[in-house]
């Protein structure tokens, strides 16, 4: 490695927890709390510029956030049940949440069941309320992500680009290590494709773009949560690419097993996104069940 790539590569932090007397402050629990906050805070101020009453996307969250952790949990051990079970395993690692190990389709997907009990409680059109979070995710997703590198954890393949991420000796996964030559030390200036960072910077382009397509085209019905998932599946299939984890989740016809589900949901959001504008080709400006929509055709 040249001493410019030295001086550009990305140093993983010595430590990713610190402590106030006996309590320990984690950086990936740090950074998923940050995401959520962040992504309420963006949502409330959505929500009431769309009519909804100030306070209720906070009151919603009450149960998504919940019914998200869960279901991401529930994922990650699914796809990743080699890590908890078998020889040498523990189950009870199951509820080391703050070890790392999330799904975000799990998230999602739990999440949304949490927000579909909320909205009904409150009489919230789901699509409205969908709609109006789906941006927002995607900061809490860009934010959480800089939590798998206070972990030294989910990090690509060895590369020689600049911004090349240093990982610890001790963090170095079984898959990399099975990868080199046979009684090959690992080199002391090994760096690795930092898929935590290209993801955030994804993620906050995705943010972007969907915010400009939602105001130039006054987008609705779900298609806002559509353009979501189609967009995140998108550079979440080539990031998942990169990666090299202790556990090579599953491949299936030479692809990773959550290749295929970016695949598959990218497929479903965009027959979505047809039918609903072909159905509903205006915007759907109530939200609430009992109130009359007001229709707004896309130009």
């Amino acid at each position: 490695m040249t001493p410019l790539m030295t001086l550009l590569a990305i140093p993983s932090p010595s430590s990713g927890v610190w402590h106030l007397g006996p309590i320990p402050i984690r950086g990936y629990a740090l950074c998923i709390v940050l995401g959520i906050i962040a992504s309420i805070w963006l949502s409330e101020r959505r929500w009431a510029r769309r009519g909804g009453t100030s306070g209720e996307i906070t009151d919603i969250a009450l149960w998504a956030v919940p019914f998200g952790i869960v279901g991401a949990r529930l994922y990650h051990v699914a796809t990743d049940h080699d890590l908890y079970f078998g020889p040498g395993r523990s189950a009870w690692d199951i509820l080391y949440v703050w070890h790392g190990g999330l799904g975000i389709w799990g998230a999602v997907g739990g999440g949304a069941l949490g927000a579909w009990l909320g909205a009904r409680s409150k009489r919230i059109l789901f699509a409205t309320l969908a709609d109006t979070v789906a941006p927002t995710l995607l900061i809490a997703q860009a934010l959480g992500r800089w939590g798998n590198w206070f972990n030294q954890e989910l990090y690509g393949k060895p590369t020689d680009l600049p911004w090349g991420l240093t990982i610890d000796r001790a963090h170095f996964s079984d898959a990399y290590l099975a990868s080199l030559p046979a009684g090959t030390d690992p080199p002391e200036t090994a760096t690795f494709h930092p898929t935590f960072l290209y993801e955030c910077l994804w993620n906050l382009l995705a943010f972007a773009l969907i915010l400009w397509l939602e105001r130039r085209f006054r987008i609705g019905y779900g298609r806002v949560m559509a353009l979501y998932v189609m967009l995140y599946c998108a550079g979440r299939g080539w990031i998942e690419s990169l990666r090299i984890d202790d556990v090579e989740l599953n491949d299936v016809l030479g692809l990773r097993f959550n290749v295929w589900t970016s695949i598959v949901l990218f497929a479903a959001a965009a027959a979505y996104f047809v039918w609903s504008l072909r159905r509903h080709p205006g915007r759907e400006e109530s939200v609430y069940r009992d109130a009359e929509p007001v229709h707004t055709v896309v130009t």
